[in-house]
């Protein structure tokens, strides 16, 4: 959880209210089918998205010992609808990633089989658009622009797997989608239903993408650089996966670049994976990748001058910064 949003007071009353809609959302008359949409929701979460949403709209409020406790029940609904495509499309991922854990346990896939995970995972987007459209047709929109998005962006990275050609191109335009995409629209429908000016709004989405964008080259700097403790996983799994993120794209394009291709371009033993890790760690790759995150969070901060002042935009801007001193 980042720091500046530990520090606001309320945090934990609004993480409750988050949690208890998530809970009714995904209960179902079947308990068969609810202990599986339950499964990862039970499991935890930052619960970002839900929590930008809330951040956005409150963006008018001054007291900053009070700003989480004025979000208001659309709000909630709001970050609930994106929480909800984000866990679904979580289980769908398992199945493509054929993942064993999530959130340090079985994932849906594993412990209920594929099909299940994909009717689960179904189940949850249909349940996000649900409440998205309780709280009117632009919101509705906005989220199934969204979630068509994501798919986009999947699909983009499912082409591009194992191909160390991929261009640094074709990776931001995946990360738009699989990643930027619910980030953007949390920010927006937090301003939407606030009733901000629109400039504010724009500004709040604007935001949202450019914190998405550097949320996802982050995750895939720290795949490379943290702990198999840390990670929960091994360093270096997405090359295990095919998927060559930045640091890896960058490291191609360097010195280490003819050696690491030789590695790369199919399945890795662990010893391939280590050094191909090492190799990606040597190079210039995670600095390229860092000051590629950077411009991200600088372009999501000047955006944020169109917001209203107070508590609320300086915890969103500390958030963007915080992203960044993480992996620095």
């Amino acid at each position: 959880m980042p720091p500046s949003l530990q520090a606001l007071p309320g945090l934990a009353d609004l993480r409750g209210r988050i949690d208890a809609k998530l809970i009714d959302a995904v209960s179902t008359p079947d308990p068969r089918l609810t202990e599986m949409t339950s499964h990862l929701v039970k499991a935890g979460g930052k619960r970002l998205r839900p929590i930008l949403v809330a951040l956005s709209s409150v963006t008018k409020e001054a007291d900053g010992a009070a700003v989480l406790g004025a979000v208001g029940d659309d709000a909630i609904t709001g970050g609930v609808a994106v929480e909800l495509a984000h866990v679904g499309s979580l289980h769908h991922d398992d199945v493509i990633d054929e993942a064993t854990t999530r959130h340090n346990v079985d994932s849906v896939n594993a412990r209920w089989g594929n099909l299940r995970a994909i009717l689960s995972g179904d189940y949850l987007l249909a349940r996000g658009s649900e409440l998205a459209a309780s709280l009117g047709t632009e919101i509705a929109t906005i989220l199934a622009q969204a979630i068509g998005r994501l798919c986009e962006g999947e699909v983009r990275e499912l082409y591009t797997a194992f191909q160390v050609g991929r261009s640094e191109d074709e990776y931001f335009a995946a990360i738009e989608g699989k990643t930027a995409a619910l980030f953007t629209s949390a920010c927006r429908i937090g301003g939407l239903v606030a009733e901000l000016p629109a400039d504010a709004v724009d500004a709040l989405e604007a935001f949202g993408h450019g914190y998405g964008m550097a949320f996802q080259i982050v995750d895939d700097i720290l795949d490379v650089v943290s702990t198999d403790e840390a990670l929960g996983k091994p360093a270096g799994h997405d090359m295990v996966e095919g998927v060559y993120n930045l640091p890896v794209l960058a490291a191609l394009a360097g010195p280490e670049g003819d050696e690491l291709r030789a590695l790369l371009g199919g399945p890795l033993t662990d010893d391939a994976r280590r050094k191909a890790t090492d190799l990606v760690r040597a190079s210039d790759g995670v600095a390229q990748a860092i000051k590629s995150a950077t411009a991200h969070v600088d372009r999501a901060l000047a955006h944020l001058d169109s917001v209203p002042t107070g508590p609320a935009r300086d915890t969103l801007a500390a958030m963007a910064r915080e992203l960044v001193t993480s992996v620095s």
